[in-house]
């Protein structure tokens, strides 16, 4: 095979969210049908796989004489965001403004974060400079420093920063967080205690969050003293601060430092003392006690889960097999994902995708393989993320055959494809310097400049294979 042969990208495929339903539809699942029907919620959550539109459905809705209130639509924006449908939520907020529903300062500002993540911070920052005066406030200014950290603009965020501290808009810890976000992000959580001095200077109360980052980057630092000294400063704080996730993120900064004994103390403590009622938290015990290596833990949690959850979620499986993939105890992430794939209504790729990557990492190709094709089946892809899991494990093996094959499939599939993973990456440099292949190297490049500029390490790889080739 040609590596340069890549350079065509070949045709495109759709993007889809493909569903999956079960083939014998029960009586119970018609009823639940028909009960969704009467309901706003399930129609907008299905157009993710329908590919139907936001306004469409609404005003079908309506059409059927049923009444839309603003605080249903509202709900409908906060769910499918917390899905990611980003552009379905922010259809449903430009249907409402069209119909001319009042919008608040929380729904102008929830409104930038949805513009600024389907358009670009550009649009977003339009947005709020065409806001009327009065909507121009701490949520709005505070929506748009959101997610300038969250993009990593150090001088935008400053420089936002300054002006509503200007205009006298920061009353509260969260401008501070999204700072202390930045600079974790960006390597440098030395900052963060500086920001918690400047917190204690303006007599701002530091709430749960800001707690938790101040550990984190006590973390980050290697300073175990100074996270167990936050702690104890915040549990001599107002009780009600210290949260499950607080003890959630103590336990996962023990687990990095490789003192699960302590992280285990703290997920005892987490589960007794705070007695949480989240998925999320039996997600993150889950996860942690896969990180300690205890195996027994992790599966008296996913059945205490299963109890007082029913109707198990895909997220949860997920979590679940991710787990047994961290502990090597591949018969039971097997027998999980058969679980999941008997009974799931929606076919999730990321749990395909993770238990590739679990038998990969076992040396078990063939398993692996035969959970691919049976994906290949039900699910109309694109598959980048399972290939790239193939990618590397066949890079690995020295088989470059094998995983040009899966490339070719990944760039085929999506146009501006580039790898995801940050291994793949690296394994395929470290393939074309060994071979000292500067032609397959610059067209590699040449894929990864379709989606985003080569950084710095991009750059290095590339110089480290001309002087390899001489």
């Amino acid at each position: 095979m040609n590596f340069k042969s890549l350079i065509p990208l070949g045709s495109l495929l759709v993007r889809k969210l493909c569903t999956s339903a079960a083939d014998n539809a029960t009586a119970l699942g018609t009823r639940v049908a028909a009960q969704n029907s009467n309901r706003l919620y399930p129609r907008l959550s299905a157009l993710a796989a329908t590919g139907g539109t936001v306004s469409e459905t609404l005003n079908e809705f309506i059409r059927e004489g049923k009444r839309i209130r603003k605080d249903e639509l509202i709900r409908c924006v906060k769910e499918l965001r917390k899905f990611r449908h980003y552009q379905h939520s922010l259809d449903i907020m430009d249907w409402m403004e069209k119909r001319n529903v009042h919008l608040s300062h929380i729904d102008h500002a929830v409104r930038l974060d949805l513009i600024a993540k389907t358009k670009g911070l550009a649009a977003a920052e339009d947005y709020l400079s065409a806001l009327p005066p009065g909507a121009k406030n701490k949520m709005t200014y505070g929506s748009l420093l959101n997610c300038y950290c969250n993009s990593i603009m150090k001088d935008e965020a400053l420089s936002l920063f300054k002006k509503m501290d200007e205009l006298k808009l920061i009353d509260n810890s969260l401008p501070f967080n999204n700072l202390m976000c930045l600079y974790m992000k960006s390597g440098q959580p030395q900052k963060v205690p500086e920001l918690i001095n400047e917190l204690k200077c303006r007599n701002i109360p530091l709430d749960h969050i800001t707690y938790i980052m101040w550990m984190q980057s006590y973390g980050n630092l290697n300073d175990i003293e100074g996270v167990e000294s936050v702690l104890e400063e915040l549990l001599n704080d107002i009780e009600a601060k210290c949260t499950w996730k607080t003890y959630s993120n103590l336990a996962a900064i023990y687990v990095k430092a490789g003192l699960f004994e302590k992280a285990e103390v703290y997920l005892k403590k987490l589960e007794t003392d705070k007695k949480p009622h989240k998925r999320e938290a039996y997600h993150c015990m889950i996860s942690l006690y896969a990180g300690t290596s205890n195996r027994a833990e992790v599966f008296r949690l996913w059945e205490t889960l299963k109890r007082n959850f029913p109707g198990v979620n895909n997220t949860s499986y997920l979590i679940q097999i991710q787990a047994l993939a961290k502990l090597k105890d591949f018969e039971g992430m097997k027998k999980c994902f058969k679980e999941w794939e008997s009974s799931c209504l929606a076919y999730d790729m990321r749990l395909a995708g993770s238990t590739i990557r679990g038998y990969l990492l076992g040396d078990m190709l063939e398993e692996a393989e035969l959970v691919f094709d049976n994906v290949l089946k039900r699910n109309i892809g694109p598959f980048t993320k399972a290939r790239e899991h193939f990618m590397v494990y066949f890079l690995n093996k020295g088989r470059f055959d094998m995983a040009l094959k899966h490339m070719e499939a990944a760039v085929s599939e999506v146009k501006d494809w580039s790898p995801s993973i940050p291994e793949t990456k690296k394994v395929l440099f470290e393939y074309f310097l060994n071979e000292g292949d500067v032609d397959a190297a610059e067209v590699f490049c040449k894929i990864l400049k379709n989606s985003n500029p080569l950084d710095s390490e991009d750059y290095y790889w590339l110089l480290k294979t001309y002087v390899a080739a001489g």
